[in-house]
């Protein structure tokens, strides 16, 4: 008589986008970030992080998604047994291979959509978030980060874990409507897709760092938080997944910006179950949303969890914030006011790596960009090719057009000295960035063309 082998697939929730997936004596960790203080200081775990590290001693292996530190948590890895290997997608750029060797690990690069095996039944595919395809990216040489539709900056990947009988879909922080070819890609190279992992919530600076008055940021809270309820429902209809759970994006802000957590565009994750549990678009009874505590097993097999999930109390998270994380300080704390003349010397080098790229993107626009600086000063740096200017701040008013940004000095000497000291994109995902934009419309090329405002 043939016995049939008794599948044990499990997932246990970690934190964020971290989950450790286990196939008999074979596990794989995704997007570790167990140590707080992420973005330079303002990301912390709620609730607050427990993990072990000496459990994680001896996994057999280790997914990043992509280089954001809530996902690439270098504060993490430094922690973690570096004989364990770290798989990424095969990127254009080595930034984020190079980022994880300098900590000691062995990287293996994943071809894209290529599955391979971790250890013996249990398999990892990768694949870039649209789907390699230089229509989408506009990089006819490979991955990497360059656009001029502005469609992909594709840093962001997806993946699927298998056993060889029971799938995962892992989407991390891949927008939808970028990813829905890759995501249909991997729906049909799977007979049936056994537990879905996707966002559902925002981790950028709007509106909480942005000037709105309070009905733009009571609407843009609504508009962002839908958003990303949307997506879920769309990948949910995309997999059909016997089971599914919203995780990653899960944080509290830390130090003088967790002041800022009521203008944020966020709910629980409580709030995100009533929601896909009584969507009209899904079919419950095919396919089951769960949400996990920290450290939590689903079991595949069975449909269970260990443990009765204790829904998030606000208040006590209100009080935890207040008296743990209001008066910790930043990485760039530490470090020496700069003086005028410290900027002075870099701005011409920005100025040029600034226009060379919007130059690479044929971009021009009339908004002005005013950095602030020391001794009351402001950097004007054109978007159309006009020479930049040292002014004071009383002059930005005379121009119809204008994005002001603040932040603190020491961090901005950190992010014009170069991207191994900080980048723009970091400091505006943890909230260390002010915005003052008039009109207030988005402008994804000027952004972009920022990111390159460093030596």
């Amino acid at each position: 008589m043939k016995i049939e082998k008794k599948l044990i697939m499990q997932l246990t929730y970690m934190s964020s986008a971290s989950v450790l997936i286990k196939d008999e004596d074979s596990t794989l960790l995704t997007d570790p970030w167990f140590v707080d203080g992420e973005f330079y200081g303002s990301w912390y775990n709620y609730p607050p992080c427990t993990i072990k590290f000496d459990e994680l001693e001896n996994i057999d292996g280790i997914y990043i998604s992509h280089i954001h530190p809530d996902h690439f948590s270098v504060k993490t890895l430094k922690k973690m047994n570096k004989h364990i290997p770290i798989f990424i997608h095969k990127f254009h750029a080595d930034f984020l291979k190079n980022a994880i060797e300098r900590l000691g690990f062995n990287v293996i690069e994943v071809e894209h959509n290529k599955r391979i095996n971790i250890k013996d039944n249990l398999n990892l595919r990768i694949l870039a978030s649209d789907d390699c395809d230089p229509s989408l990216c506009m990089k006819y040489f490979g991955c990497g980060i360059a656009e001029k539709t502005l469609g992909s900056t594709t840093i962001d990947t997806l993946c699927a874990i298998d056993n060889n009988e029971q799938v995962i879909i892992n989407t991390n922080d891949c927008p939808f409507p970028l990813a829905e070819k890759t995501a249909s890609k991997i729906k049909n190279s799977y007979n049936h897709i056994s537990f879905l992992l996707f966002g559902y919530s925002s981790a950028t600076a709007f509106p909480q760092c942005f000037e709105l008055s309070s009905d733009e940021l009571e609407n843009s809270q609504k508009e962002i938080v839908q958003k990303f309820l949307s997506q879920g429902e769309s990948y949910i209809n995309i997999f059909q997944p016997d089971f599914y759970m919203p995780f990653a994006g899960r944080y509290v802000l830390g130090g003088e910006k967790s002041k800022l957590e009521k203008k944020r565009a966020k709910i629980e994750l409580d709030d995100a179950f009533n929601y896909f549990s009584n969507s009209s678009t899904i079919n419950h009874e095919l396919h089951k949303c769960v949400i996990l505590n920290q450290d939590s097993i689903f079991d595949l097999t069975t449909g269970k969890s260990n443990q009765k999930y204790i829904p998030v109390d606000k208040e006590q998270k209100r009080n935890y914030v207040q008296a743990h994380l209001l008066k910790l300080k930043y990485d760039y704390e530490t470090d020496k006011l700069p003086s005028l003349e410290d900027f002075l010397v870099l701005i011409p080098k920005c100025i040029e790596r600034f226009d060379a790229k919007r130059k690479q993107l044929n971009f021009s626009s009339n908004t002005q960009i005013f950095i602030t600086l020391p001794e009351n000063k402001m950097l004007r740096i054109s978007s159309n090719g006009e020479a930049h200017q040292i002014i004071s701040k009383k002059n930005i008013e005379e121009f119809d057009r204008y994005l002001v940004i603040t932040t603190d000095f020491r961090l901005l000497l950190r992010i014009m000295s170069g991207p191994k000291f900080a980048h723009w994109n970091n400091a505006e995902i943890g909230s260390h960035l002010e915005f003052i934009r008039k009109p207030n419309v988005y402008e994804r090329a000027l952004f972009y063309c920022l990111n390159f405002f460093h030596v």
